[in-house]
């Protein structure tokens, strides 16, 4: 069960937070364009977010993305249909009530620019009459996970911060209440592309940690795929052209428009779901120190490398005969993987670097294979072919 809008108590920040459900039912919202006349911004929308998940609503200009999340904490209200958070009717709350409780955040932050980073981070615990020192913790505390040094910011203004400070503050105060769920209105889309991009690593480490419930609107096809575990795909008129996981979009399109909407690079945008540990490893020859010398077979099976005594990567012999004797540096630089490291991104490496393979290392670092170019590619002809088999698809 997700958590629900009431009561009022402060929440504990002890334990993860667990979102609600958030589900739109035949929702639509039309707007008078002329006498006898009105134009659809929302057109029947009906789609559910499960607990903890995030939706991401992605499209083009004008159609209907953020008409659809203010709905959800009635800062526009539905001409028809029901919007509903854990089953519960949100035209049947308070609105001030409902607001105080669900997290908005907006792409310019909305801060107050004459109170201090505390006390913008602090508004809603105010507002609900939390105990000071209550606050002041939580204040801190958010600061931290959001990756700001309270010492350093509290005090401060918002004219004093950099864009993407202010947007980690905007997060935080989303966060203060610990709300079931929070709404997202473009909020990484006035800092630059490297800011950008920390933020959204930043913003997926807070959601696994606190599992909040999360809608977030973007025009950024690259940016849903990396956050959404659902995507919705809207269309001029405020039409829902398709609706599901990221993966599932860029493999069966439902459409001509969610197949352009997503790019012809769509094998190349889905290598940013799979991660290197997901994929099949070639093994190289590798060599440990306290081992006598080796003779490899022959110079074209290429370089040899090089493991400590604990299987880490050290370096590559390249040389027919070798001997390892764990001391010194290592010979040559390894491009090393992660298990959480994107195909994309490894592919991207791969192409530039002098390696034909790169390393793949568990989660302390150990050697567990070699990833190629020709490994990606075999990978995701696999998931091409998987696809093509799966009951339903096209």
């Amino acid at each position: 069960m997700g958590a629900r809008l009431e009561p009022d108590s402060p929440p504990s920040t002890e334990s993860r937070h667990v979102g609600a459900s958030v589900e739109f039912r035949h929702v639509s919202k039309r707007y008078a364009s002329g006498p006898g006349e009105a134009f659809g911004a929302v057109n029947d929308l009906s789609l559910y977010v499960p607990p903890g998940e995030i939706c991401i609503l992605v499209g083009p200009s004008g159609c209907g993305k953020t008409t659809s999340l203010k709905m959800v904490n009635r800062l526009v209200e539905p001409t028809s249909g029901q919007v509903l958070i854990d089953g519960q009717d949100v035209a049947t709350i308070e609105p001030t009530a409902l607001r105080r409780r669900i997290g908005y955040v907006i792409q310019q932050t909305g801060l107050f620019p004459h109170q201090t980073v505390a006390q913008n981070v602090g508004t809603v615990p105010h507002l609900l009459g939390w105990p000071e020192a209550r606050i002041r913790a939580r204040v801190d505390e958010l600061l931290v996970l959001v990756g700001l040094d309270p010492g350093r910011v509290r005090n401060r203004y918002p004219a004093q911060l950099s864009g993407g400070e202010r947007q980690r503050v905007g997060v935080a105060r989303a966060m203060a209440a610990e709300p079931p769920v929070m709404l997202m209105d473009e909020p990484f889309g006035a800092v630059d592309p490297i800011v950008r991009e920390r933020l959204q690593d930043e913003f997926l480490r807070i959601h696994r940690r606190l599992g909040l419930t999360i809608l977030f609107v973007t025009h950024d096809v690259d940016e849903a795929i990396k956050l959404g575990d659902r995507v919705a795909v809207m269309q001029e008129g405020g039409h829902l052209a398709q609706y599901a996981p990221p993966s599932e979009l860029l493999l069966h399109p439902a459409n001509e428009f969610v197949a352009q909407f997503m790019g012809a690079d769509r094998g190349l945008k889905r290598l940013a779901l799979t991660k290197v540990s997901e994929v099949a490893l070639t093994s190289i020859r590798t060599m440990q120190p306290g081992r006598e010398a080796v003779e490899t077979r022959s110079t074209t099976d290429g370089p040899v490398l090089v493991l400590d005594d604990e299987g880490h990567p050290r370096g590559w012999q390249s040389t027919t005969r070798v001997t390892v004797n764990g001391s010194g540096p290592p010979t040559d630089g390894v491009l090393v993987f992660q298990p959480e490291t994107s195909l994309r991104e490894a592919l991207s490496l791969l192409l530039t670097a002098e390696s034909p393979v790169g390393i793949v290392v568990d989660g302390h670092g150990r050697y567990q294979g070699a990833l190629s170019v020709e490994a990606i590619a075999n990978a995701l002809r696999a998931a091409v072919r998987e696809h093509a088999h799966t009951p339903g698809a096209a």
